[in-house]
């Protein structure tokens, strides 16, 4: 009835951002707490108001870690019409047991991380290489992603080209491998990307435009002229954006209809 925000929507606001927040530093949080050995709680949440988001008004909202206590984490919010501070707040986590709900120390990964990124340096690390050192790490992420989330039968998923290819692996902070993809000789000149895949709470994140870059990268050093790949169609929009171009009509391939796309180098 007065035609604003109502005030209790903020906080969904924030709780929206620190989402985001933990994606930026490249953690899927439910398997990153079980690694860390706990979960995070909130213990106070305060808002401050300056003025007021009408309907249809664009906002952003900031968020940054503050403070990193013993057991305790402090995150400082605002809520921006443009340049105009509408909201600000003040968001208290603490990290605990999950089967006790008691409080723990911050482990010492998370908190080297918290601080690195608010530093402005990367959350990830992106490696190149063979199989034989970056093959157990990405042979997780593709059974995660392909085996386990899209069915892909599992002997279709391995193949003898991992031996030879070059692979790129994407980690976090943690040591956790995130995301991943290889590189074949397809014909003299002509590199094939392949096996494209990151964790699913991670998509979006330019996580595999990092993977697609490197690996271009990589077939443009040994002389390639060309990169190709098979596109599922889902997937079509993101590699548009990176230069890939569709040719041909879409098939199947495991079960899944795809599209060959390509890249002049």
């Amino acid at each position: 009835m007065q035609k604003i925000v109502f005030n209790g929507h903020y906080l969904m606001y924030m709780d929206t951002a620190m989402a985001e927040y933990w994606r930026d530093l490249a953690l899927p949080y439910e398997s990153a707490m079980h690694q860390l050995g706990g979960d995070i709680y909130v213990k106070k949440a305060t808002v401050e108001y300056f003025a007021s988001a009408r309907y249809d008004d664009l906002l952003d909202v900031g968020i940054r870690c503050a403070r990193v206590g013993s057991s305790s984490m402090q995150f400082l919010c605002g809520v921006f019409s443009g340049d105009k501070l509408l909201v600000g707040g003040e968001l208290l986590y603490v990290f605990a047991d999950p089967s006790v709900q008691k409080a723990k120390p911050v482990p010492d990964p998370l908190r080297a991380l918290l601080a690195a990124f608010e530093a402005g340096e990367s959350p990830i690390r992106l490696e190149v290489g063979g199989w034989q050192e970056l093959g157990p790490q990405a042979a997780a992420v593709r059974t995660e992603v392909f085996v386990q989330e899209q069915a892909i039968p599992v002997e279709m998923e391995w193949d003898a080209s991992d031996a030879d290819a070059v692979h790129a692996l994407v980690t976090n902070r943690i040591g956790q491998a995130i995301g991943t993809g290889r590189l074949l000789q397809h014909a003299t000149g002509v590199g094939r990307i392949g096996r494209m895949a990151v964790v699913r709470v991670l998509r979006g994140s330019a996580i595999g435009n990092g993977i697609l870059d490197a690996l271009t990268a990589a077939a443009r050093q040994r002389g390639d002229h060309e990169v190709l790949l098979h596109a599922q169609m889902s997937a079509t929009g993101f590699y548009q954006k990176a230069g890939f171009v569709p040719r041909g009509p879409a098939f199947e391939e495991a079960g899944i209809q795809h599209v060959e796309m390509f890249k002049m180098l």
